[in-house]
């Protein structure tokens, strides 16, 4: 496990690639860690569907990584028939594959780039048009480092040295190329800066628990565990100083889903007043979703409640459990956005537009 990652050392382990050949992507599993390194090798629709599904790979960037790698080693599967028939297999595989987590925008905006690609060059031998289509999708992936790294610079901009922060879910190498909400945190460790981190577990798939601990870790950052119902006594103790947490979708009035857990994170550091921010790419701003009322939530199965994790249930057989991947958090309840191109504050109808007007 010592090896698997050394961020103090400004190094990063890649948690998608490709395979030398560039017919399979290979990830590591999310759904093994901590405990288990497993690398999966893969290259059939059902199977990068289900990765993506069953969180095999997870974090916002890491599926628009993974989606653009996905739909080209797909489309080299079938890349010797005429172009009416190859688009038609094209978009088949890339609507089923944007079905796998609809609240993902990064996803959607992913297998769109691709296909832009394909609809641009039509004219073109089919061959062509998936070469150019890989090196789209290694674009997709160079840009998320760039990102993450312009992110991390300015989320690093709102901490000072000794700070306490609480953070929500996962947003690290693992669910993106570098990190966003906790990127700022590994930077300023690596820059000599002293963090005391509270991390939520994240239930009930406890990502928080399971992968951001273990990242903060690796990166020799001071990391707390503690439940997600915890959040209220370390802000009302004084303890955090600042909120940093993901994003998966962000509405154009600054309503933004992200894991299950962070609108409550959001309230009670309102109530506190404590700031909280949300750090992620301008490719999870959605401009075309005017509020949280119209983005779509995810529903997981019920096991992830009663079953998962415990040796036997410990809920009733049969009990009705309600399970959102996701909630949705009121932009009035946030201090602003740190995207790549800067930090965002209210009003955000309007100064999200800018984003998009440079």
């Amino acid at each position: 496990m010592n090896n698997m990652i050394d961020l103090k050392e400004g190094s990063f382990f890649e948690n998608v690639k490709l395979s030398a050949d560039e017919k399979e992507i290979i990830i590591i599993d999310q759904t093994q860690l901590p405990n288990n390194i497993v690398y999966l090798h893969l290259n059939q629709l059902e199977d990068l569907y289900q990765a993506i599904k069953k969180l095999q790979i997870r974090g916002a960037p890491a599926i628009g990584i993974f989606a653009g790698y996905s739909m080209y080693v797909l489309i080299q599967q079938y890349d010797n028939l005429p172009f009416e028939k190859f688009y038609q297999k094209f978009s088949k595989d890339k609507e089923y594959l944007n079905s796998s987590r609809p609240t993902a925008v990064n996803l959607m905006w992913a297998l769109n780039r691709i296909e832009q690609v394909v609809l641009e060059n039509k004219d073109k031998d089919v061959k062509e048009i998936v070469r150019l289509a890989g090196l789209k999708a290694k674009e997709i992936h160079r840009e998320d480092k760039e990102m993450c790294l312009k992110i991390c610079e300015y989320g690093l901009s709102l901490l000072k040295d000794g700070d306490g922060v609480l953070t929500h879910c996962n947003t690290g190498p693992l669910a993106t190329s570098r990190g966003t909400a906790i990127g700022p945190l590994i930077l300023g460790k690596q820059r000599g800066y002293d963090f005391k981190v509270f991390a939520n577990e994240t239930r009930p798939l406890l990502q928080g628990a399971r992968l951001t601990t273990l990242e903060l870790q690796k990166a020799g950052v001071d990391v707390t565990l503690i439940c997600d119902n915890m959040a209220s006594i370390v802000m009302k103790n004084g303890w955090i100083d600042i909120c940093f947490v993901g994003c998966d979708r962000i509405a154009a009035n600054g309503d933004f889903a992200n894991k299950i857990g962070t609108s409550m994170v959001a309230i009670l550091a309102k109530h506190y007043g404590v700031p909280i921010y949300s750090l992620g790419p301008t490719s999870t701003i959605d401009m075309n979703c005017p509020n949280g009322e119209h983005i779509e939530i995810e529903l997981r199965d019920s096991s992830e409640i009663a079953e998962k994790w415990y040796e036997k249930p410990m809920a009733p057989k049969g009990v009705k459990c309600y399970n959102p991947s996701f909630d949705v958090t009121d932009h009035n309840l946030l201090t602003g956005f740190v995207t790549e191109k800067g930090i965002v504050y209210p009003p955000f109808d309007v100064n999200l537009k800018k984003l998009f007007e440079e």
